[in-house]
């Protein structure tokens, strides 16, 4: 989940404004999680049909 879209409870604003110490330590949480959880699940998808593309390919060449 990206923090753009999320609401802070104990200021009422945008976590990705990082008015108060919460959404801070919120918006520093979310951007140390890793480079998947930024991706769409659109592109998550796509990059699987690849990688199920790409093996598909490598197993009918060595048969």
């Amino acid at each position: 989940m990206t923090y753009d879209r999320l609401v802070c409870a104990n200021c009422a604003s945008p976590v990705s404004e990082g008015r108060c110490r919460v959404c801070r330590a919120s918006r520093e949480r979310l951007q140390q999680e890793g480079f998947f959880t930024g991706l769409n699940p659109v592109a998550l998808i796509t990059l699987l049909a690849v990688l199920i593309a790409a093996v598909a390919l490598l197993a009918h060449q060595t048969a």
